[in-house]
């Protein structure tokens, strides 16, 4: 069988797909999507022109969150979703309500009035969590930690955004780029 992840390498919802991929050590083939000239091919992928999508002999899968979860399935170890029920609920909680994060992200991107503060509430609301736990997802790195992460390298890389004032978000995100996967996202962030 034969993976394909139809990718961007400057699309954060693709940068979800390559780093659980590269969790799970599964190997797979990259055909890069030019997001700025989408060719017309893309749309028979998924009807959306959207990327990331995710080919399996011909089986289509798009969306990031529901790809993150196909590849938990499909290839479990190692684990990203925790044993505990409770958990794996919280984790699923953080990347249902991911959109809270993204929309002041892309305010901020786009430079709307208010963009820089309403990301940096959900900044500070992130810190929070993270100084009560070492992960989003509870006591273990996972799918949640997996989904917030390209839009924190961006936001620091390319936004500008200054994370100092938010010591345990900071902690948890030096903690992460320690991580091969997340250090090789951080490489691909870095060269756009």
């Amino acid at each position: 069988m034969t993976l394909t992840l139809y990718d961007a390498a400057r699309c954060p919802y693709c940068a979800r797909v390559r780093i659980a991929l590269a969790e799970k050590g599964v190997e797979f083939e990259t055909v890069e999507v030019d997001l700025r000239d989408r060719p017309a091919w893309i749309y028979e992928k998924n009807a959306t022109g959207r990327v990331p999508v995710l080919e399996e002999d011909g089986w289509l899968l798009p969306e990031s969150a529901v790809i993150m979860e196909y590849l938990e399935e499909r290839y479990p170890e190692p684990a990203l979703l925790a044993d505990d029920p409770a958990d794996r609920a919280l984790a699923r909680l953080w990347i249902f309500r991911h959109d809270d994060f993204t929309k002041p992200y892309y305010a901020l991107r786009r430079g709307e009035e208010g963009g820089r503060e309403e990301l940096h509430a959900m900044l500070r609301a992130l810190d929070i969590v993270l100084g009560e736990r070492p992960y989003l997802g509870g006591a273990e790195y996972g799918l949640a930690d997996i989904a917030y992460v390209p839009w924190l390298l961006r936001a620091r890389d390319m936004l500008g955004v200054d994370l100092d004032g938010f010591r345990s978000l900071t902690a948890w995100l030096a903690r992460l780029e320690e991580r091969p996967a997340i250090a090789a996202e951080a490489g691909i962030v870095a060269a756009l």
